[in-house]
């Protein structure tokens, strides 16, 4: 599986950006699909996974409320709508994706990598 992440860019304080990750390969709608996201000097931080397109979302207490996470396994595709961006969210952010069902949150539990998108909230 080969993951794209893109939709980054700069965004204020209270605004929204929508991040999508498309999916290459074989049977994507049987993986786990997961957001990372990791701040400059901090560790990568679980943002929301979703293991099935019906199936309800985990997300990280950081973003509850504010953030969703979607999946169209016709396309291949996770999109994560964030609303109300704050200053915190700033960070490059990944798609991942996984077959370990054990602990969404953990990322050494997903088997596969997108390259980062830059998110940047300005005040």
């Amino acid at each position: 599986v080969q993951l794209q992440a893109y939709g980054g860019g700069l965004v204020q304080a209270g605004g929204c950006l929508k991040l999508s990750c498309l999916g290459s390969g074989r049977n994507f709608s049987s993986y786990i699909m997961g957001w990372f996201r990791q701040a400059p000097g901090k560790e990568r931080e679980f943002v929301a996974a979703m293991r099935y397109s019906n199936h309800r979302p985990r997300y990280g207490d950081s973003v509850k409320g504010r953030f969703t996470i979607s999946r169209d396994n016709a396309k291949n595709t996770v999109d994560l709508q964030m609303n109300n961006v704050n200053l915190e969210d700033t960070g490059d952010y990944y798609c991942a994706a996984g077959l370990d069902y054990s602990d969404l949150t953990r990322p050494s539990l997903y088997d596969y990598w997108g390259r980062g998108t830059l998110v940047t909230v300005s005040s």
